[in-house]
């Protein structure tokens, strides 16, 4: 499985996501600059160009037309994808994380950092079908998680709002009311920052990574607890395989404590885990910092890194992959 090394971005990756149909992949990264590459050859296709700040999250609407960004700037932005024009900006006290579009995308969750005097918040926003109409009005707002909040995605039929993040506890929200339904217990939990989360293709469990050196799988509606994945470094990155019933796990150091590198072949790797028997199934090694974002392509036959070394690595799977018996 040789990896198609994609180089386009000055700084460390933040996250990494597919469109619907599979042939896009669009990258954030802290060098202000989304990128749309296609995604079977790796070939750069564009960049959006308005953010002042690093990119911390995007979402790609389900026709490929908009995209949605969120950034330390301050600012949630949505673009046209083929022309990459900026059609909307989100202007907010503080820095915006995560943003995803609901089912239908006509709305938008967006989370924003705390900062001065500022609580973190989790925002809704509604998303206009034509961008000339579109309105920077907040439709809810939910406050509550303290520290940051790094995820916020949309559960079953855009009933509840999952989040999840610095104080280590997993959250699911009524989207309507903001009232608070579940939250993850201290025993069965996390025990340290949530960095990540990413849901099943039919949205049914997700899977979130934690610093505590583990993932753990979620049911989208109880919020139960149905499996736990352990590993040896803090996890930035996670996802989940729409194809086999596999997850990827990544990570490394904290961003911040790497210091010294190591001079040998880059020794960050994926991390692969049968997502019923959560055993260790292989790894993909690589990167030569942390991985900061993984994603699967929608057909299960690909998926993507991305590192704290500024490479995106695009992995085309070998046919004995398919074939792996546990």
């Amino acid at each position: 499985m040789r990896p198609i090394l994609m180089k386009g971005h000055e700084r460390p990756l933040t996250f990494l996501k597919y469109n619907r149909e599979g042939d896009l992949l669009f990258s954030c990264a802290k060098d202000h600059n989304p990128t749309v590459w296609f995604a079977d050859n790796g070939e750069r296709l564009g960049t959006y160009r308005g953010h002042n700040g690093a990119v911390w999250c995007c979402d790609v609407s389900r026709d490929s037309r908009r995209l949605i960004t969120g950034s330390a700037d301050q600012s949630v932005k949505l673009w046209d994808i083929q022309s990459g024009t900026q059609l909307y900006s989100f202007n907010f006290e503080a820095p915006a994380r995560a943003v995803e579009f609901s089912v239908g995308d006509k709305l938008a969750v967006i989370t924003t950092d705390p900062f001065m005097e500022q609580t973190p918040t989790i925002q809704v926003k509604r998303i206009a079908r034509d961008p000339s109409d579109q309105v920077g009005e907040t439709v809810l707002t939910i406050k509550g998680p303290q520290g940051r909040i790094n995820r916020a995605v949309w559960g079953p039929l855009n009933k509840t709002i999952i989040s999840a993040g610095e104080d280590a506890v997993v959250r699911i929200w009524d989207s309507e009311t903001g009232q608070l339904l579940k939250e993850s217990d201290k025993e069965s939990g996390h025990k340290k920052s949530v960095t990540s989360l990413a849901k099943s293709a039919d949205g049914s469990h997700f899977l979130t990574g934690s610093l505590d050196k583990s993932a753990k799988l979620w049911d989208s509606r109880t919020l139960t607890l149905i499996k736990t994945y352990v590993t040896e470094r803090p996890v930035n990155a996670c996802a989940i395989s729409p194809l086999l019933d596999h997850v990827v796990i990544g990570g490394g150091q904290d961003a911040s404590a790497v210091t010294r590198t190591d001079h040998r072949a880059g020794k960050f790797e994926a991390k692969f885990f049968h997502k019923i028997l959560q055993e260790e199934i292989g790894g993909v090694k690589g990167h030569f910092g942390p991985i900061n974002a993984l994603a699967f392509n929608p057909d299960g036959r690909s998926f993507t890194s991305g590192g704290e070394d500024g490479y995106i690595r695009l992995h085309h799977f070998d046919p004995d992959y398919f074939s792996i018996k546990m």
